[in-house]
C-alpha cells in the first residue's frame, strides 16, 4: 500500500480500490446470474451489471476531475468476497432455493462494502468541497443501496423457498 501522508492520499487509494472492485464485480455478475434458479434473482444481477457499467464510467469521471488516470489497486477484500461467491457455487453445484439464498447473501456483503467505500469517499470529497465528484459518487451509492435493496426483497421468498428445501 502506498504511504497516505494526506486525505487527498488516502481518496484516491480508496478510489483505486473501488475502481479495482467495481471491474471485479462486473466479471463476476455473470456468473453468479448463470448460478440462479430465480428469475427474479438472475434479472436483478444482470440489471445490476448494467448499473455496474455505468458506475466504472462515473469513477473513470471522477479520475478525470481529479487530473489523474484511471487505474486500480488490487482490492482483497473484493476479491475474497467474489472467491467467496465462487466456493459457493462449487459447493451447491444443484440450482435451488437453498443456492440462491446464498448467492443473494454472497451479493449482499459485496453490496455492503461498496456502500462503505462510496461513503467514505463521499464524506472525504464532501470535506474537501469537492460537490461535482460527490455527486458522481453519490450516484453510484444510490444504486449500491437499491442493488442491496432489491436482493433483501428476494431473499424473502427465496429464503422461504430455501426452508422447505431443507426439510
Amino acid at each position: 500500500m502506498a504511504r497516505m501522508k494526506t486525505l487527498d492520499d488516502l481518496f484516491l487509494h480508496t478510489l483505486k480500490d473501488i475502481y479495482y472492485a467495481e471491474r471485479q464485480i462486473l466479471k463476476a455478475l455473470p456468473k453468479m446470474a448463470k448460478a440462479a434458479e430465480s428469475e427474479t434473482l438472475r434479472a436483478g444481477l444482470m440489471a445490476h451489471r448494467e448499473e455496474t457499467q455505468g458506475q466504472i464510467e462515473r469513477l473513470q469521471q471522477v479520475f478525470e476531475a481529479l487530473g489523474k488516470r484511471a487505474q486500480g489497486v488490487t482490492c482483497e477484500a473484493i476479491n475474497g468476497l467474489i472467491e467467496e461467491c465462487e466456493e459457493l457455487i462449487d459447493d451447491a453445484p444443484e440450482p435451488g432455493s437453498v443456492r440462491d439464498a446464498g448467492l443473494i447473501a454472497c451479493g449482499q456483503a459485496v453490496e455492503h462494502y461498496e456502500m462503505a467505500r462510496y461513503g467514505a469517499l463521499i464524506a472525504w470529497a464532501r470535506a474537501a468541497g469537492k460537490s461535482d465528484i460527490v455527486a458522481l459518487l453519490d450516484a453510484n451509492l444510490a444504486e449500491e443501496k437499491a442493488a442491496d435493496s432489491t436482493l433483501t426483497k428476494a431473499s424473502r421468498e427465496i429464503n422461504a423457498a430455501a426452508m422447505k428445501q431443507a426439510a
